[in-house]
């Protein structure tokens, strides 16, 4: 299948870029390189640099390459930042996705996996959190991804086209080719690798008082192979119709919890720091990836958070500068 992968040279996106080669897809990279990296893109890949805000990019994209399937993963997506500026993210997130939609409805490219986010539910009724849980985005962010699901729902219904939505909160670990490096990075995993590497004295904690076992916010943590499996899963299930699937290991781990495995696989001191809360933190967020397990059979294979840091520490190490291409 040829499958167009937007955000391809990002982080989460270079990864399933290259998953699908590796899986026998024939794949074509859109990215406008704001904050991907050429050198992340897969060899075997097509490499189009493009930005989804034009239009006509996308239309002679879609109409030289004829990708049979969309992969959506280009986005602003920083919580913070889109409460600072939220017609960035209300406004060109949501521009983009329509301006890739349309020309995709329009040239017959009728399958579509969405990058989705877990951010989708500010105040879960339950934790894990499942798919029937009621959406109330937490962030301008969440917002633009709870719009582009609603433009999806409305296309099957005009258009046929099938798709899947996928939600999880913190993507983590590397590929051994592939890892994080973004600029600025705001990112718990990656900021406390940076101390162990000496690129920074001191790992932020915001707030020790939460309701939780150690007073510190619990988050999922999902190995960003097993999210690109999960996002080929679902293309490959899209004959079975368009499904919602929240992502998560079905356990969260505190921030205390990720700096302490950080030092046992490191062997550094890596101090911390109790800073004042960031508001709009809730105490845990977890999410559940029953269905995608049933109807699936997605497995992580990464679920322990030692081995997702591991992997992460490992390519740090080997990539102290990152992709070194700013």
């Amino acid at each position: 299948m040829i499958v167009l992968v937007t955000g391809g040279a990002g982080y989460i996106g270079s990864v399933a870029s290259s998953e699908l080669v590796r899986a026998g897809h024939d794949v074509v990279v859109l990215d406008n390189l704001y904050q991907g990296h050429r050198a992340a893109v897969p060899e075997e890949a097509v490499f189009v640099e493009a930005d989804l805000a034009n239009r006509a990019q996308i239309d002679s994209i879609l109409k030289e390459h004829r990708p049979e399937a969309i992969m959506h993963f280009a986005a602003y997506s920083l919580v913070g930042e889109s409460m600072e500026s939220p017609f960035k993210y209300l406004g060109d997130n949501v521009s983009n996705a329509l301006n890739l939609l349309e020309s995709a409805v329009e040239h017959k490219v009728l399958k579509f996996i969405l990058s989705s986010t877990a951010n989708l539910f500010d105040d879960p009724e339950k934790m894990p959190i499942a798919e029937t849980e009621r959406i109330i985005p937490g962030s301008p962010y969440g917002e633009s991804k709870a719009i582009v699901e609603r433009f999806l729902y409305w296309l099957e219904k005009t258009h046929g086209l099938k798709y899947a939505c996928l939600r999880y909160f913190n993507a983590a670990g590397a590929a051994p080719e592939r890892g994080e490096d973004h600029a600025p990075e705001l990112h718990l995993i990656p900021l406390v690798l940076q101390v162990a590497l000496g690129q920074r004295d001191r790992i932020k904690m915001f707030g020790d008082d939460y309701d939780t076992p150690d007073g510190t916010c619990v988050r999922d943590y999902i190995h960003v192979l097993d999210l690109a499996q999960a996002h080929i899963l679902a293309l490959e299930g899209l004959d079975r119709g368009s499904q919602l699937y929240n992502l998560g290991n079905g356990q969260g781990y505190s921030v205390k919890q990720v700096i302490e495995a950080a030092r046992e696989i490191t062997g550094h001191a890596i101090p911390a720091e109790v800073t004042p809360r960031r508001a709009g933190d809730p105490a845990t967020l977890v999410a559940s990836s029953w269905k995608i397990r049933e109807s699936l059979g997605w497995k992580p294979q990464f679920p322990e958070l030692e081995a997702i840091i591991k992997t992460a520490w490992e390519w740090h190490q080997s990539h102290p500068q990152g992709y070194n291409d700013r």
